[in-house]
């Protein structure tokens, strides 16, 4: 197949939150995963990992954990997802994204594979949409020969595909409410989902949790004898301060009372949090000795690139592009207005998805815009924005409704004074959409000078 056609057979499996198919139905089970790897030759086993669980946070954190190993000196692999524009973003290797080329010669090897064990009653179903794009991160990286491979959970943790992986280290992020009615209502219940990544006697990395999620992950840390690291209790945040929106702290470890400077450039002051996740991590490789330096990880969190999370499009009025997709994140994006916005005149585009909280997300952002425009994006799971407007329209001071999201950033722009600021949020669809269109209308303005 070449890279149109592995593109839309994939497609045709649905994506990772598709309608339930046969496929579908399966996807909550490592079986698939486990029997089409070891027919690849347990592509998974051929490089170290390091594996990423939790609510937000988990791609600016493998962001900053993939910089810090590229810049020590690894060839790297990094799966993420969802992607913004294109599929390729999930797999990059030393910070690019494989080549189309690339992606349709493993897909065809990965699709044969599949074949041979459906014909052979070997897999009870077809590989969903998500166990297929993992397997073929694992073997590209394997084919690719990556030295060391971060790896991004899809959803929940104990089920996900990315699971059957035993990583050096593991890292949970932040746990908090989102896609409950697949990992359950309670934070308990989703916490045990994450907490499910653990593996016997490996080492857990863990941000500042709420108790009753913190209680799950000591308690599993426990069961499996996982050595714990709970970022705030081993370090001490002092000098905390922003600079053009983006954290600055020294950051010492109280065990050894060794310092670091963390000078992340992605935007808000979670992501320091994000880059103290990765020091973490870079500390228990480094008691593993491997060849990790104080400075490759000062210099790696600085260096990092995380899309699509308060990305700066433009300046004059601004524009920024932030998927804060649910409560935790949007708290996070409203801190972030509050501090850098709070005497500027705020447009919001807005769209979500079905499964998503928008009542309470509003009631985080809605208030601090003085306009709201609701838009779709081109997903069928995308609330329309008529209906979006009937949903929570209450919560803006003032709301337009603009269908087209090309349109509805077109109708701010047209809006928005020089010293306005303009943020596009609510989904990963929309940002990705609008990203792209803002990219492409870029690319032809420079071609025409």
């Amino acid at each position: 197949m070449n890279y149109s056609d592995s593109l839309h057979y994939l497609l045709s499996l649905g994506r990772e939150l598709a309608a339930p198919t046969q496929a579908a139905a399966a996807k909550f089970n490592l079986e698939n995963i486990s029997i089409l790897l070891d027919r690849l030759g347990r592509p998974d086993r051929a490089y170290p990992t390091i594996h990423i669980a939790g609510t937000n946070g988990k791609g600016s954190t493998a962001a900053f954990v993939e910089s810090i190993l590229r810049h020590a000196g690894f060839r790297t692999g990094l799966n993420t997802s969802p992607h913004l524009e294109r599929i390729n973003e999930r797999f990059r290797i030393n910070g690019e994204e494989i080549t189309d080329g690339l992606f349709a010669e493993t897909f065809t090897r990965i699709h044969a594979v599949i074949e041979e064990l459906l014909a052979e009653g070997k897999l009870r179903a077809h590989p969903t949409y998500f166990e297929c794009v993992t397997a073929l991160a694992f073997e590209v990286f394997a084919t690719q020969r990556v030295e060391f491979a971060v790896i991004e959970v899809g959803l929940g943790g104990r089920l996900d595909a990315t699971n059957i992986i035993t990583p050096v280290v593991s890292i949970i992020t932040r746990i908090d409410f989102d896609h409950e009615n697949f990992l359950g209502h309670s934070l308990p219940e989703i916490a045990g989902e994450k907490a499910g990544t653990l593996k016997h006697g490996v080492p857990v990395v863990t941000a500042p949790q709420l108790p009753e999620a913190q209680e799950v992950l000591r308690s599993r840390a426990a069961e499996f004898h996982c050595p714990l690291l709970e970022t705030a209790e081993a370090f001490r945040i002092e000098d905390e301060h922003t600079v053009a929106g983006c954290a600055r702290a020294t950051v010492t470890e109280i065990a050894t009372a060794t310092s670091f400077s963390l000078a992340p450039n992605l935007p808000g002051r979670f992501q320091l949090q994000n880059a103290l996740n990765a020091l973490a991590a870079a500390r228990v490789l480094q008691s593993k000795n491997y060849a990790v330096t104080n400075e490759h990880i000062e210099y790696g969190i600085a260096e990092a690139h995380w899309p699509g999370r308060l990305e700066k499009l433009q300046s004059n009025p601004d524009i920024f592009l932030d998927g804060a997709h649910n409560p935790s994140a949007a708290r996070e994006l409203a801190h972030f207005l509050e501090e850098n916005f709070a005497h500027r005149r705020i447009l919001l585009i807005y769209a979500a998805m079905r499964d998503k909280a928008v009542d309470e997300v509003a009631g985080l952002l809605f208030p601090l815009a003085a306009e709201v425009i609701f838009t779709q994006p081109n997903n069928p799971r995308a609330i329309s924005a008529s209906q979006l407007a009937q949903i929570a329209g209450h919560h803006a001071p003032h709301f337009t409704t603009v269908p087209n999201a090309e349109a509805a950033l077109t109708h701010a722009l047209a809006s928005a004074q020089p010293n306005d600021a303009i943020f596009i949020t609510g989904s990963l669809y929309l940002v990705g959409q609008l990203r792209h269109s803002w990219m492409q209308r870029s690319e032809n303005v420079r071609a025409q000078l």
